[in-house]
């Protein structure tokens, strides 16, 4: 699966997004020259996931500001790009090089989704095979506008394969709440068609749809239904070949991840490997410690390291802990020094632990562990009782199904080792004690995973978690502007339809 992703050559199809919209298409092949089989159906669906395992996509761009964004993470090295820091502390403008890489890449992704479903009807073949492989074109384009519609709000929504840039040329932003409608009939679509298990987590199956369908109405608040589609997974876990892996280490080691059960859905890297921007993965190296020797693809860069308070507040108990930071490194004379010493061996590093969910176990990996072979799991089992946990409370507030839910993550954590942290949930909690419990638990859990800025979105937690005693404090934080990023500014020049820009920029 990995390596056609990485090598599916993007130009075999007239594909364009919202970017650069003056500029003519290249590459165009008449589709029905090329949509041929059910096998030309899918090599164009992969182009799709290709595109994600790109830089400006997973590789930093999209991963970074999420990171970045949330109050779990935060600037290390403070040479670092002025782009990342105004990702960082909420001062950005439309000219933000974050958004202005990861904006068209979406688009581009969604472009390539859409010419695999516009061209499906094409194919003569057995409608449930052409379904099963268009389904995944689906999910694809779900994915990228759930991203999309999270960190802008309203945006252009494009569902028809685009020839000629004219078409989308004056098109207008789309409301959100039809977003998220376009968003939910595509994973229904998927959900319906398709199978229960792939060949590899990295393709969607029937599990992968449901579950984002249950994290979409979980961030709409539409809680009975958010319940529903999570229980679906969960009652039917043998069906779909989940289970939660019996060590938390394993999910984030990339000679590992291939192999597990929990993941459900996985944008894979191959390792050394890269055509252009495609496999181009930094992930590893910006969130690892600068002056490290540890291993030998060589040292990070430090530039998203934990928030102090994160490592404060975290009970050493909890295996997960030990699994998400890294608390000491090694110099290439082989001397193993702490973190309150990072500074002391590079100018450039911070005295606090580092994430180590990617650059500890990066597998095959270039220097500085570019290039990773990491297979990133966008979304996994635990998550999925976390959901179900959540939208179970608010329907039936101190639910004893969401305690149970919360404790099979516990016992986990727990690896066996007798230790009775973290303790399970006891049943009897209120309403909004269960779900202070919940949300704290998706912190830890999901830690490090891309999740938590979407939490503090939702929930309206930001005056909290960047106030005088949260994780982060940020004085630029505003509440009336920053639950959004700015749509790129040339974008709005091209086109100013798409105006005005999102409250504050």
């Amino acid at each position: 699966m990995k390596k056609y992703k990485i090598t599916f050559f993007l130009a075999l199809l007239a594909f364009v997004g919202c970017s650069d919209l003056e500029e003519n298409p290249v590459g165009i092949l008449a589709p029905e020259s090329f949509f041929k089989t059910t096998a030309d159906l899918q090599a164009a669906v992969n182009g799709s996931f290709a595109g994600m395992s790109t830089e400006s996509y997973w590789g930093r761009k999209l991963t970074l500001t999420l990171l970045l964004r949330g109050d779990l993470a935060d600037i290390g090295d403070q040479g670092t790009s002025g782009r990342r820091k105004e990702v960082n502390g909420f001062t950005m403008g439309d000219d933000n090089g974050m958004v202005s890489a990861f904006w068209p890449q979406s688009y581009a992704i969604i472009g390539t989704a859409n010419q695999a479903i516009s061209n499906a009807g094409l194919i003569n073949d057995d409608e449930a095979k052409v379904n099963a492989v268009v389904a995944q074109a689906y999910f694809a384009r779900a994915f990228t506008y759930y991203h999309l519609v999270r960190l802008f709000g309203d945006i252009p929504y494009i569902d028809f394969a685009v020839s000629d840039a004219a078409d989308i040329a004056e098109i207008s932003k789309t409301p959100e709440n039809e977003v998220y409608e376009g968003i939910i009939s595509d994973l229904e679509f998927a959900k319906q068609w398709l199978p229960d298990t792939q060949g590899s987590r990295a393709l969607p199956s029937k599990a992968t749809a449901a579950a984002y369908l249950a994290s979409v109405y979980l961030t709409i608040a539409d809680y009975p239904k958010a319940a529903a589609e999570a229980q679906f997974v969960i009652n039917n876990e043998s069906r779909f070949d989940l289970a939660l892996e019996s060590d938390f280490q394993d999910l984030f080691n990339a000679d590992k991840t291939e192999g597990l059960r929990e993941p459900l859905f996985t944008i894979d890297y191959v390792g050394q490997t890269r055509v252009n921007s495609y496999g181009q993965d930094y992930v590893a190296p910006v969130t690892g410690i600068r002056g490290d020797a540890t291993h030998e693809y060589g040292e990070g860069w430090s530039v998203a390291v934990p928030s102090l308070k994160v490592y404060q507040n975290w009970d050493g108990k909890d295996y997960r802990k030990a699994v998400s930071l890294d608390t000491t490194a090694t110099t290439k004379g082989g001397v193993v020094y702490p973190y309150t010493q990072f500074e002391d061996y590079s100018d450039a590093a911070v005295n606090r632990p580092h994430i180590a969910k990617y650059y500890r176990y990066a597998g095959l990996a270039g220097n500085n562990g570019r290039e990773s072979s990491h297979n990133y799991i966008t979304m996994r089992y635990a998550e999925v009782f976390l959901i179900a946990a959540e939208a179970l409370n608010e329907v039936n507030g101190g639910s004893s199904e969401a305690v149970a839910y919360v404790n099979k993550l516990r016992e986990r954590a727990r690896m066996g080792s007798g230790s009775l942290y973290p303790m399970d949930v006891q049943d009897g909690l209120s309403q909004d004690a269960l779900r202070e419990t919940i949300i704290n638990e998706r912190a830890i859990e999901l830690a490090f995973e891309f999740k938590r800025w979407y939490d503090i979105k939702r929930l309206k937690l930001g005056n909290e978690a960047f106030g005088p005693n949260g994780l982060e404090p940020q004085s630029n934080f505003d509440a009336s502007r920053d639950y959004l990023l700015p749509l790129p500014g040339p974008e709005l020049v091209r086109n100013p339809n798409l105006l005005p820009n999102n409250t504050g920029y």
